[in-house]
């Protein structure tokens, strides 16, 4: 079970949870998928450019030279940041988007034909997180982990090689984007880069697992009693995130004393953030950060999002970050692949689920 297919293999999706609305004959929002009034769902900006109630999370230039110091305290206060001068190029960003956008303009009954299978992750379907809950969301997404083409075929099946194409490149970007990262953040933590032995391979069993999904939020009637996607932390390392430009804002995170945060999209920059598995082994100095997505009336918003960890098998150990000597782990060590499972029974609790007792 080293791999990210393998280790979710063993956790069916009742096909309730994977199938999205056919949002092309809505008129308005269906009973499955109203939530609560108390979760806030009416006192969210929904739209407004107003600046001041947008994102101050931090923005960094990847050119900068104190860059590792930057990205470290980013993720230490905001779990967040936005990144620029990146070198991923701005054409390969937009051709991942009209992909992703032709994608999901098909009908629905296209779509469904490259459904994701219960006991799978790649495809066309809803979140995973969707079983989580008793309500659904308003939303579709399509996941890919390296090339699409036996999904891509189903769609086109004369004309699939351009979508292949640009999904592979744009993911070898985002991975070697990926890496250089970790490796700033490792020299944050004090972790020596040969701890990880992984990083940088792109062959064999021990590299580092990821998987592009593409994010879909169809406009919606009434906002204000649905969501996009629910409030989560991602599970992995680090998660790089594409979202389309003004005015369709959807990204929040939370942060103690602030509440929830709208991410206002800047040009050019990829909003990274900060996963469970990256938490433990920052032995809890780094926030793995609480977001959703909210919904928007008139505009149909897509975001891109590129997850990255370790191998499946690769040994989380919170004890080698730098700290103090009087300071004890946090959590214990523990393979990844562990952790991934644990989290398919308790979710948004399996870090205190975890923790172990000072």
């Amino acid at each position: 079970m080293s791999s990210l297919a393998e280790t979710y293999r063993n956790y069916y999706i009742n096909p309730h949870h994977i199938i999205p609305l056919d949002f092309d004959t809505l008129q308005g929002v269906p009973d499955s998928h109203t939530w609560p009034q108390s979760d806030d769902l009416s006192t969210l900006d929904l739209g407004s450019n107003d600046e001041s109630t947008t994102s101050v999370i931090p923005i960094i230039d990847f050119s900068d030279p104190n860059v590792s110091k930057l990205i470290g305290h980013a993720c230490e206060t905001w779990g967040a940041f936005q990144l620029i001068n990146h070198n991923i190029p701005s054409s390969l960003i937009e051709s991942a988007e009209s992909e992703a956008r032709k994608l999901f303009s098909l009908p629905t009954s296209e779509k469904r034909k490259a459904l994701c299978l219960p006991s799978e992750v790649t495809g066309y379907g809803l979140v995973r997180l969707s079983q989580f809950f008793s309500q659904l969301l308003w939303q579709e997404g399509f996941t890919v982990m390296g090339s699409p083409v036996d999904h891509a075929k189903k769609l086109w099946p004369d004309d699939y090689e351009r979508f292949c194409d640009v999904m592979v490149d744009f993911q070898e970007k985002l991975r070697a984007l990926s890496d250089q990262l970790m490796l700033l953040i490792l020299d944050y933590l004090g972790i020596p880069k040969e701890e990880m032995k992984w990083l940088g391979s792109n062959s064999g069993p021990e590299r580092a697992i990821a998987a592009l999904r593409m994010n879909s939020y169809p406009p919606c009637p009434d906002p204000t009693r649905t969501i996009g996607i629910a409030p989560h932390t991602d599970t992995y390392f680090l998660t790089i995130l594409h979202q389309t430009s003004k005015p369709t804002r959807g990204l929040q995170i939370h942060r103690d004393g602030f509440g929830w945060v709208s991410v206002n999209p800047v040009h050019g920059a990829l909003v990274v953030n900060v996963g469970d598995l990256l938490h433990i082994v920052s032995n809890g100095r780094f926030h793995s950060v609480l977001h959703r997505a909210v919904v928007n009336k008139t505009h149909h918003r897509l975001s891109l999002a590129y997850v990255y960890g370790p191998p499946m098998t690769y040994q989380l150990v919170p004890s080698l970050a730098k700290r103090d000597d009087d300071d004890p782990p946090v959590y214990p060590s523990l393979k990844a692949k562990d952790y991934v499972t644990t989290k398919e029974k308790h979710f948004t609790g399996t870090l205190s689920v975890l923790k172990l007792q000072g």
